[in-house]
């Protein structure tokens, strides 16, 4: 199959590329930078440079490439997240999400694309009720913050035009927080790991919010197995173990040799950390991934994110 991913040169697309081409699909990799077309080429990907946000660029480039699938996998977060931020810094994530999914859904459409498969999240933008797991059938947050809402409303506008795309197979994959190679999570001298290495993660509150990650090679090969046997709908992509911020992160500092995290009342996390942040570390829900091994026949080989630090040496 052809295929083009868009977004090939992420973290997960350098993990999704060369599972696909192992597989014996022809992948055409999209990037934004001139710069990167010699490491999709190294990973076994036909570069072509197209600005997702360019409508005319898309088309051109699809009338071109013709492929019979695309994964879109944009993004633009590259590190630092700002949770007190958080609006400003997925702003740009955003644009990708709603005028990138229409680009791509509309310039697909015209050269007959039969699968659609794209890019979005399980965690924080499901309701804060109810049980801690969620399925792919819980609502989504309807009172998010208001530093979340264009984040939860780009999601909601990504994941209801590829699932309404009837004139394709539209497939919604909501990925757990990435760990692993190219993320913030990724041994020493990554983001996160220096952060709660220096302390600098405190535990807020009563830590009772539930977090799914999903390794990104994990996550590559989910993709790969929706491509090949997913049908329209959502999947939660996450390992097998959610777990309560209050439980992964002391034994996530245990495993890379740090102190245990500070901890702090909810209203000083909420002063020193923001609202985001608070909501995270307190509320927010994980997620099931019962329904993508059921029907995808795939399994994380990572089972959690405190386990595989645990057996590394850092």
């Amino acid at each position: 199959m052809k295929i083009l991913v868009a977004g090939a040169t992420g973290a997960l697309g350098k993990q999704l590329v060369p599972q696909l081409v192992t597989a014996g699909h022809e992948v055409v990799g999209m990037t934004r930078s001139v710069a990167k077309r010699d490491a999709l080429r190294a990973l076994g990907a036909t570069p072509v440079v197209v600005d997702a946000l360019d409508a005319e660029q898309v088309t051109r480039a699809m009338a071109e490439v013709r492929p019979e699938a695309i994964i879109h996998q944009l993004t633009a977060l590259s590190g630092g997240l700002d949770l007190r931020r958080f609006d400003r810094a997925f702003a740009e994530t955003n644009r990708l999400r709603t005028a990138g999914t229409d680009h791509l859904l509309a310039a697909g459409r015209a050269v007959g694309v039969r699968r659609f498969l794209a890019q979005s999240f399980a965690g924080w933008p499901y309701a804060r009720t109810g049980g801690p797991v969620k399925n792919e059938q819980a609502p989504l947050d309807p009172r998010s913050p208001a530093a979340l809402r264009a984040a939860l409303d780009a999601i909601r506008h990504l994941e209801e035009a590829v699932i309404g795309a009837e004139w394709t197979e539209g497939i919604v994959l909501r990925y757990g927080g990435f760990y692993g190679p190219g993320t913030s999570l990724d041994g020493p001298g990554s983001e996160h790991v220096e952060a709660i290495r220096r302390r600098l993660f405190p535990l807020i509150g009563d830590g009772a919010g539930v977090w799914s990650f999903i390794h990104v090679a994990d996550a590559a090969e989910a993709t790969l197995a929706a491509l090949e046997r997913g049908h329209r709908g959502i999947y939660n992509i996450v390992d097998d173990k959610p777990a309560r911020v209050a439980d992964w992160l002391p034994a996530l500092a245990r495993a890379v040799g740090a102190k245990p995290p500070r901890r702090v009342p909810r209203w000083l996390g909420h002063l020193l950390g923001g609202e985001v942040a608070t909501l995270m570390m307190t509320t927010q829900r994980g997620a099931s991934n019962a329904k993508a091994r059921r029907e995808l026949g795939w399994a994380p080989r990572h089972p959690s994110l405190a386990g595989v630090f645990a057996e590394r040496t850092l």
